[in-house]
């Protein structure tokens, strides 16, 4: 293999398209824009959503729901036979990450965390 056989694979060249050259080709007059209006003008682009000036149906249904995923609180399954390794009121922890503070039933509604 040389640099002069080299020659791209089957299919990944394609013709660019041609506009303007003629009505014969396919893509004379308009160029494959259309008729007239917005967007058969160079430079015209029209944002997603945008309805000519119709309020949007984005805007126009109702906003439903509330996302409170900054402030929920990460809760830990926990076994109940795991708890057997500790003693009565002992630290535990079951993962590194987060420590167990055990109580019994009295304390626990007191606490301050």
């Amino acid at each position: 293999m040389r640099l002069h056989n080299l020659k791209p694979r089957p299919g990944a060249k394609h013709r660019t398209k041609r506009l303007g050259q003629g009505e014969s080709s396919g893509h004379g007059k308009t160029s494959g824009r259309g008729g007239k209006g917005q967007t058969a003008r160079s430079g015209s682009s029209i944002r997603i959503g945008f309805e000519g000036g119709q309020m949007p149906l984005i805007r126009r249904i109702p906003k439903r729901g509330f996302n409170n995923a900054r402030f929920t609180t990460a809760y830990s399954p926990v076994n109940v036979g795991d708890l057997n390794q500790f003693e009565d009121g002992a630290l535990g922890v079951l993962h590194r990450d987060f420590p167990l503070r055990l109580r019994d039933g009295d304390d626990a509604a007191d606490h301050d965390d």
